[in-house]
């Protein structure tokens, strides 16, 4: 992947800053969120980034929530301390340009120390994306593709059972299914398990495609057993679309 810009050696370091920002990538050839030794991920590139302008000392990279491989932001919030010399708007400028072309920082703004988007995330938002139509190589690259059609009503009145609060042991909570080719499944929460987005998907797809009742959904919510045999979809339809800042939220691994 082509990396713009060049290295920045030797930065001076000054009074420790916290910092934040929005972030934007393509998660499809990355291995997740969090750095794992020997593979591409999205920390991993953004703390190099952030290396190149603190003269080669790491910096490290907090974020509001973990996402795992192949899956996308629109929004996520992170936050990083920089002892540079650069100014905020410079700085935003700078670590932009050293990024690969599938991830992209915005909104860069200081912050008190000790600032952690995770504690401060009131809650965040998700959309798995289906693409009901013909085959799309470029839809299908964000999306999952669905050639058999799909009842989005019956979809839309299984996910109410899954609103407002409940144990989740199961999976999650889901918000509009609109008609047409392009299917999105929204879920709003203070508080994911893991692959939980992913799994609630999965379930409104087989309500969708008349392989299981609307009624089981609510069903498998109480049963708090792993719901239908732990089906999962793809993780290219989920998209982690914006982080809500404010009161400080429970601790929580984010989707993944």
């Amino acid at each position: 992947m082509r990396r713009r810009g060049g290295d920045r050696q030797g930065a001076r370091e000054g009074a420790p800053v916290r910092y934040r920002a929005r972030v934007e990538y393509d998660g499809t050839d990355f291995a997740g969120f969090q750095a794992q030794p020997g593979s591409r991920t999205v920390q991993g590139e953004l703390e190099a980034a952030l290396a190149s302008l603190a003269g080669g000392r790491r910096v490290r990279v907090d974020a509001a929530g973990r996402t795992d491989a192949g899956v996308h932001a629109a929004g996520q919030v992170i936050a990083f301390t920089y002892r540079g010399r650069l100014a905020v708007a410079e700085l935003g400028r700078a670590l932009d340009a050293l990024l690969p072309d599938d991830v992209a920082v915005r909104d860069l703004r200081r912050e008190p120390a000790g600032y952690h988007p995770r504690y401060a995330a009131r809650y965040r938002e998700y959309r798995y994306t289906v693409w009901n139509g013909p085959r799309s190589p470029l839809r299908e690259r964000f999306a999952l593709g669905v050639r058999v059609p799909l009842d989005t009503a019956a979809m839309a009145r299984a996910g109410s059972a899954l609103e407002g609060r409940h144990d989740f042991s199961a999976f999650g909570a889901a918000d509009r299914l609109p008609e047409g080719p392009l299917v999105t499944i929204d879920v709003r929460g203070d508080a994911f398990l893991r692959q939980m987005v992913r799994r609630i998907a999965a379930a409104l797809l087989l309500v969708g495609r008349g392989e299981v009742e609307e009624s089981a959904v609510a069903e498998a919510l109480a049963a708090r057993r792993p719901a239908f045999n732990g089906a999962l979809a793809p993780a290219k339809g989920l998209c982690l679309r914006r982080v809500v800042l404010g009161r400080p939220a429970r601790e929580t691994n984010g989707d993944r």
